[in-house]
């Protein structure tokens, strides 16, 4: 069981549905962005051969829980790399990495990293996804093809902390 993508988008009111399919593999290069158990900042800038950046484009906080909507692009370039829906429950985020977060000039992988928050990555589901027109205009593709993304838990100090949801650009 994981992070339910329905409540994340519900986050995002302004934000498309997703005609999603459950899938228990991607092919490549997808696969070793998506199915394994580690930061996206790190696989990204290991496949990329670049550091990443983070751009906020919405966020807000109900209470505890924090949410943003997120691209990820390479540094220097407007190349988008990873869309991303993120839902923090911040009292089980250590102070020092709470308040850099909530800055929102860093990715979430490096903040936790850098802060040396105990963390561990699990990825809960594959998916896959007709592109919508909002998907089309945010990775600047051509035309309809298919997107593939996972839900995803971050916990620390061995509290499920952090939902993801994650689409790498194709």
């Amino acid at each position: 069981m994981g992070p339910d993508l329905d409540s994340l988008l519900a986050c995002f009111p302004d934000e498309p549905s997703m005609d999603v399919e459950l899938i228990s593999s991607v092919p490549e290069p997808y696969s070793s962005l998506l199915a394994h158990n580690h930061h996206m900042t790190v696989a990204l800038e290991c496949h990329h051969g670049s550091p990443v950046e983070v751009t906020v484009l919405k966020s807000g906080v109900d209470g505890d829980v924090y949410h943003r909507r997120i691209e990820l692009l390479l540094r220097g370039t407007r190349t988008v790399v990873l869309f991303g829906l993120v839902r923090i429950h911040l009292s089980l985020v250590p102070d020092e990495a709470r308040r850099e977060i909530l800055e929102e000039c860093k990715p979430l992988g490096r903040v936790l990293i850098e802060r040396n928050v105990m963390r561990r990555v699990e990825h809960t589901a594959l998916l896959r996804f007709p592109a919508r027109p909002v998907d089309l205009e945010r990775f600047a593709l051509a035309g309809p093809q298919m997107l593939y993304g996972r839900l995803a838990y971050l916990y620390c100090n061995d509290q499920p902390a952090i939902e993801l949801l994650e689409v790498v650009r194709p």
